[in-house]
């Protein structure tokens, strides 16, 4: 950790805000392409069909073409399809068995970090609320920001998308909103992403770092020398 902390300069004493991407930043893997493998692994969706359109979903991703409204819709199907006790007991087994193994100590040391500097820990992500709010947890964050599947008033899901999508320039979108809301600014803020489908919230923060990013990310934040780190290891 002493290796990551040198990397980051504290600036002035304006900064409040510690935004963090999930997958693949505080997280050694995706929960999202995870969930689906999860899914398709144990017989819970057409095994076959279901991982060959969640690998492609994922490709899209990573290429920073995702059609994020149609890969809500593919996901929010099963939640929809499913009473809410098998939902939250598939999650549990899923958090056992895939997310625990993706808790990066490292990360867990620079909320930490955060943490002792009187920050304000956010984690704003595009994987769905469902699959995100007891990770986020785990991880000893409170404030949340992620893709949000509507419900009904009686809990159960709908297979629909509530509001804008926690993606590209709706991570701005929604995190400008919930500033409003909370009577906070974006003055000194941090934001750490390995991806370049974050780099419209990345460009608005005083304090861009980039972790274990991509190839086109990596390129950038070399560019316009934005500090590199990695929470791997």
């Amino acid at each position: 950790m002493q290796g990551v902390r040198s990397a980051l300069t504290v600036k002035d004493d304006a900064m409040t805000l510690a935004l963090f991407d999930l997958d693949n930043t505080l997280l050694a893997g995706d929960s999202d392409h995870a969930w689906g493998d999860f899914l398709s692994r144990h017989g819970h969706v057409d095994r076959e069909a279901y991982r060959l359109a969640n690998d492609g979903f994922y490709a899209d991703y990573r290429n920073g073409t995702l059609d994020i409204r149609a890969y809500c819709e593919f996901v929010f199907a099963v939640l929809a399809a499913t009473d809410r006790v098998t939902l939250e007991s598939w999650r549990e087994a899923y958090l056992a068995e895939c997310v625990e193994p993706m808790i990066q100590p490292r990360a867990l040391e620079l909320l930490a970090w955060h943490r002792d500097q009187g920050h304000r820990l956010v984690i704003i992500t595009a994987t769905n609320r469902f699959v995100t709010e007891r990770i986020a947890t785990r991880h000893g964050v409170s404030d949340l920001l992620a893709t949000e599947p509507e419900q009904d008033e009686d809990g159960r899901f709908t297979g629909r998308l509530a509001g804008t999508p926690c993606f590209q320039d709706g991570k701005v979108q929604r995190l400008q909103a919930w500033l409003a809301e909370q009577g906070e600014t974006l003055e000194g803020a941090w934001f750490y992403s390995d991806s370049r489908n974050d780099l419209p919230l990345l460009e608005v923060v005083t304090n861009p770092v980039v972790v274990d990013a991509d190839e086109v990310l990596t390129g950038i934040a070399s560019e316009r020398g934005w500090p590199r780190i990695s929470l791997r290891g």
